[in-house]
């Protein structure tokens, strides 16, 4: 999404601050984001974030000294991906007490088609399922949807009412907790 089609469907005057705005704030937001993370491609996913949550926020409220709530968001924008990882993702790595790195997607998507292995992965998707099943609702659902379902979480924001930090927060929880538990069924089929 560039810049200028996140004003459409907006009225004119809101359109017009809008844009004042991306080009009054743009380059130097960009520059601020850039010292702080590790690539121009995350600066600029960021900065797409600041500018969809200004347009958000613009619809339901008015916004006084924008400058300042536009680095106050990118700040607290940045502090996000660093949190997160930018959005803990199911095919990151886990370690176990030896600190031996284990992928998720090892677990998941095995490359061997022996029956051992069809077996360890009829195993694997019943703890997965099992550990889902131990989660609350919300978290379970928040990952469902977004892992397996592949929905993007502004989607899932819209059907659910929930803001997408928030469904971010609780996918962080359920990965956590699928962390855990997967690790104990590797650790099981190791031995």
């Amino acid at each position: 999404m560039d810049q200028l089609s996140i004003a459409k469907g907006m009225s004119e005057d809101k359109q017009s601050k809008i844009l004042t705005t991306i080009t009054s704030y743009g380059k130097g937001l960009l520059s601020f984001i850039r010292k702080r993370v590790k690539s121009d491609a995350d600066a600029e996913d960021i900065l797409q974030d600041v500018w969809f949550q200004l347009t958000a926020v613009i619809n339901s409220e008015p916004v006084e000294q924008v400058g300042g709530w536009l680095y106050r968001v990118a700040r607290n924008r940045i502090i996000d991906k660093y949190r997160k990882k930018t959005e803990t993702s199911y095919d990151d790595t886990m370690e176990d007490d030896n600190e031996q790195s284990v992928s998720f997607s090892e677990l998941l998507l095995g490359v061997n088609d022996s029956p051992e292995k069809t077996y360890q992965d009829r195993l694997m998707w019943k703890t997965l399922f099992s550990s889902l099943e131990e989660l609350p609702a919300a978290q379970r659902d928040v990952f469902v949807w977004h892992e397996l379902d592949h929905i993007p979480f502004a989607e899932i924001a819209e059907r659910t009412g929930e803001s997408v930090n928030t469904l971010i927060s609780r996918k962080r929880y359920a990965v956590l907790h699928l962390r855990k538990r997967l690790l104990v069924f590797y650790k099981e089929l190791d031995k």
